[in-house]
């Protein structure tokens, strides 16, 4: 009740402000030629408000948040004439339609573009950061995660197929030290039944990944690095649909559409998806066996059989687009469900039958940014959410089985059953209830051209409940209680000096976390059953700092150097363990620390010659973490009940360096090199007794340490059709072997793998109509990832996108 009268109150208050707020409006527009021929990617410049885009494959460009009255306009590109002319805007969208003049060749050399693409502007804030633009990619049949998988420093960690559990690598930070944003909120607020697989690139403006040291903005307890996906904001009236066919009956559909009221701002977007998978991939190599009735190993090939997934889930945000009190308002509702059953534990080594999780997720949300808020230079922030998240675990088949689907049968003929009563421990069916509020609130005022101060406060509460409809009426009427509560503040003072070459930002953060847990205890007492609570309850406080620095030393050179003292609270999970997720809990996890230093050099684009271009990056860096919080490792595969919990590791570093090559060469071939190598060790040499580690500046297992990704991609015109595209392209990913345990044996590491995907995609000339068609793993390599679990084999997928630009 708390949480929802403080939304309603910033609401109204919102309202209630709306006469005294500065007036705003959009420009937008398209470029051509006298001929008719649309101006592509052109520079769209107002010089004395640093606002900038660059226009569509048709000329369209679009310019919010600009304030009222008298602005130039300046239109810059290699293939015309620079044409500077004057607006003056009164009212909430100014539509222009400008033609312009080819560029005499003669007058190339001459042509200068002013301002920054916002991907080039946040790869040199100085932070170790890369921006994914996805335009292209939404033209084809890949997800989200395939996307970050082939970016420079990162390792998308997936425990099998569509649907599985997945965690993400930023140059050996894992796990949750790794944040995931949607438009700077936690995608955690939305549930498991809603992923970064579960929104389409088309719907994404842009990816943009911070390894090790992270912005303030991004109020978090992101130690490792944060992924924030930013949303298309575009208010153009429009649906977008796509739907996609593939191996292992894979099934995905997506549909989204925008609508706004240029005479009012009334603005409303939604979308919806669907998603399914039979995931009955092949399996094999030394960790598929069965265990025969002797006790002795049988090494099989076979399919997976209790791995299928669904889930489906819809949006919609309804509010007010650059209008004078607001540039965005919504009020949104996002709903969620998924299916999803669990072949295994930890381990791939012993399969389940009958073992499943249902998840549901209601999602209430408020956003709302205004810049020039109340005063010029002051922009304001606010997200808030509310969620009702149910989880169901299902586990009450006990038999046994083995990689074939079958019952296993002991020597005496007889159908072996499980130890203790189903697949994985006792038999259960466990409701785990979670109301969660998240709360988000963004400050930046630039007092001069120059400086800038940020502000940003996360607020992140979680009250869960559990039931399991397995125990007794008694136990079931006495529910336990895990509630967790979260404060974290961040301030930073941004500063750009020397004609824009120097730009610094530095930041302090401080963090609070409260967390109580409520078990039951049922005794007897003269026959007649007394209830009496066991509870642990415990506060921390903490502080970290940093700072981003870069200097461009040529035009096409940057220095990139930052550096952090991180911190990260353990998350529910890690806390309270996860049933779903064969998590126990560990009340006395304690918080991670980390001094987190990046050190590297950015250059390009450097123009080889009239028609190609190359960029290139390099890093350094390193991690040098306390109490580094991790999966326990078990070596003991073969255990029936595979549960563990997260603990402290004590004391690690990883020293490393990553790169990426850039090339293209007109607008036809483009290619993409990266890799990403580092060495992480346990660095504590002796226990508290003074007695060394044995494996004291050993690797750290279940970590890739070698990475190497490299894209192809080449883009024919007029193919079949005039105005049409073929684009086809070649994909390889590399990953060293590494070890799954502590024990620094054959049986416990994976083979190196080395995995390629081939694809086209044939765009129509009215470029409504897109299909798509992929083969990834091609030649049906094992592919592995946590704990040695594979991942699917060769698959062939086909996806068509269907565009309305205009209704």
């Amino acid at each position: 009740m708390r949480t929802i009268l403080s939304t309603v109150f910033f609401s109204l208050i919102i309202f209630i402000s709306e006469t005294g707020f500065a007036q705003t409006g959009k420009v937008s527009g398209t470029l051509s030629f006298e001929d008719g021929t649309p101006v592509s990617y052109a520079s769209v410049f107002i010089q004395t408000l640093k606002k900038h885009t660059l226009s569509d494959d048709r000329g369209r460009y679009e310019l919010t948040a600009i304030p009222f009255g008298h602005h130039t306009v300046e239109v810059s590109s290699i293939e015309i004439q620079q044409l500077d002319f004057k607006i003056h805007l009164n009212q909430s969208n100014l539509k222009l339609s400008t033609t312009v003049q080819h560029a005499d060749h003669s007058e190339l050399s001459e042509v200068l573009i002013k301002g920054e693409s916002y991907k080039s502007e946040i790869e040199t804030t100085g932070f170790a950061v890369n921006v994914i633009e996805t335009k292209k990619a939404s033209l084809q049949s890949l997800q989200t995660n395939d996307l970050l998988n082939r970016s420079v420093g990162v390792k998308v960690r997936q425990n099998g197929g569509l649907g599985s559990q997945v965690s993400y690598n930023l140059n050996g930070m894992s796990g949750n030290s790794v944040k995931i944003f949607v438009d700077g909120v936690p995608i955690s607020t939305y549930g498991s039944s809603f992923s970064l697989n579960s929104i389409p690139p088309a719907l994404i403006e842009r990816i943009e990944i911070y390894k090790g040291v992270i912005p303030a903005h991004l109020a978090d307890d992101a130690l490792g690095g944060a992924i924030n996906v930013v949303l298309k904001k575009g208010a153009m009236n429009n649906l977008t649909t796509s739907i996609s066919y593939g191996s292992f009956n894979t099934q995905q559909a997506n549909i989204s559409g925008s609508y706004r009221n240029s005479n009012s701002g009334f603005t409303v977007k939604s979308s919806a998806f669907y998603n399914y998978s039979d995931n009955d991939y092949e399996i094999w190599g030394k960790f598929v066996r069965n265990i025969l009735p002797n006790g002795r190993y049988e090494y099989v090939r076979a399919k997976r059989f209790n791995d299928a997934y669904k889930s489906v889930g819809a949006s919609i945000q309804v509010g007010f687009t650059d209008v004078k009190w607001a540039d965005q308002f919504y009020v949104g509702y996002n709903v969620s469900d998924d299916y999803n059953e669990i072949q295994h534990g930890t381990y791939m080594t012993i399969p389940y039958k009958g073992r499943f999780t249902e998840s549901q997720a209601n999602v209430l949300s408020l956003s709302y940014a205004k810049q020039n808020f109340l005063t010029q230079g002051l922009e304001v922030t606010f997200n808030g959410m509310v969620s009702d998240r149910n989880e169901v675990v299902n586990d009450t088949v006990r038999w046994n089985y083995d990689w074939f689907g079958k019952q296993s049968i002991g020597l005496n003929g007889d159908p072996i059953l499980r130890p203790n009563g189903a697949q994985q421990g006792a038999p259960t069916i466990n409701h785990i209830n979670r109301n969660i509020a998240t709360y988000r609130v963004g400050v930046t005022y630039d007092f001069s051209e120059k400086h800038r101060v940020v502000f940003s406060h996360m607020y992140y509460m979680i009250d869960r409940t559990q039931r399991d409809d397995m125990k007794t009426a008694a136990e079931r009427e006495f529910i336990g209680t895990r509630d967790l509560e979260k404060n974290i503040s961040a301030l930073a003072y941004e500063v750009t000096l020397f004609d824009s070459k120097f730009k610094s930002n530095l930041f302090g953060k401080y963090y609070q976390q409260k967390i109580d847990r409520m078990d039951p205890i049922l005794t007897k007492v003269n026959g007649e059953q007394v209830k009496s609570e066991d509870r642990v309850s415990s506060s921390t406080y903490t502080s970290g700092y940093g700072i981003a620095t870069s200097y461009e030393l040529n035009q096409n050179l940057i220095l990139l150097a930052s550096a952090e003292k991180a911190v990260r609270m353990p998350s529910e999970n890690e806390i309270f363990g996860s049933p779903g997720e064969n998590i126990i809990e560990n009340l006395a996890i304690r918080p991670e620390l980390s001094n987190n230093l990046n050190v590297g050099l950015r250059g390009g684009p450097y123009q080889l010659n009239t028609e190609s271009k190359l960029t290139v990056y390099a890093s350094g860096f390193l991690r040098d973490t306390k109490d580094k919080i991790v999966r326990k490792i078990n070596p003991r595969l073969n255990d029936a009940v595979q549960t563990d919990p997260f603990e402290n590791l004590g004391k690690t570093k990883s020293i490393g360096f990553e790169g990426e090559i850039n090339y293209s060469w007109k607008d036809n071939l483009s290619v993409l090199l990266n890799f990403s190598k580092f060495n992480s060790v346990f660095n504590m040499q002796y226990d508290p007794n003074g007695k060394e580690y044995s494996y004291y500046n050993q690797k750290l297992p279940n970590e890739p340490f070698f990475t190497i990704n490299s894209t192809v991609q080449y883009g024919f015109k007029n193919v079949l059709q005039k105005q049409s595209a073929l684009n086809l392209y070649y994909s390889v990913g590399f990953v060293d072997q590494f070890y799954t345990t502590w024990l620094e044996i054959e049986d416990f590491r994976t083979p190196r793998q080395f995995i390629q995907d081939i694809g086209l995609n044939y765009i129509f000339p009215s470029e409504k109509l897109v299909i798509s068609a992929d083969l990834r793993n091609i030649f049906n390599h094992q592919s592995y990832d946590n704990f040695a679990v594979q991942k699917p084999g060769r698959g062939f997928y086909l996806k068509v996108n269907y565009t309305i630009n205009k209704f």
